[in-house]
């Protein structure tokens, strides 16, 4: 049981990774044929939010998984309702210190990120509490 953790853990990191990181290159080309520079500080920082709470997350599961797996439910939800606290505090950071024409732009790529992030996070989850 605990290899089988480990490996869906370090599948769920992988995933991520891609993820993210193809969501990152799409903005880059976007950037590139639209010539829209100012993309790329809300694509780091989607990238690099979107990066930490999955990886977080893979070794906070691994963790409860096993030592804990009757509190897996209670993981589930309170992982999502943490990336949203964080999501929020991110959003109102970056308010503060960016201009406010940056701010559209800022909400509208993080709003991908994450949602492709939650969406990731939700599917692969659905598939391990359902094989269980």
């Amino acid at each position: 049981m605990d290899a089988q953790v480990d490996k869906l853990s370090k599948r769920y990191i992988k995933q991520e990774l891609f993820l993210v990181v193809g969501l990152f290159l799409c903005c880059m080309l976007t950037m590139r044929i639209w010539l829209l520079e100012q993309v790329f500080q809300p694509a780091l920082v989607s990238l690099g939010f979107c990066l930490l709470t999955g990886i977080a997350t893979a070794l906070v599961w691994k963790y409860v998984a096993k030592n804990a797996p009757d509190s897996l439910t209670t993981f589930y939800t309170s992982v999502s309702g943490f990336r949203m606290l964080l999501a929020l505090i991110l959003i109102f950071v970056y308010y503060l210190v960016a201009d406010r024409a940056a701010l559209g732009v800022f909400f509208i790529v993080f709003a991908v990120f994450y949602l492709a992030s939650l969406l990731h996070h939700v599917v692969f989850f659905a598939k391990i509490v359902n094989h269980s």
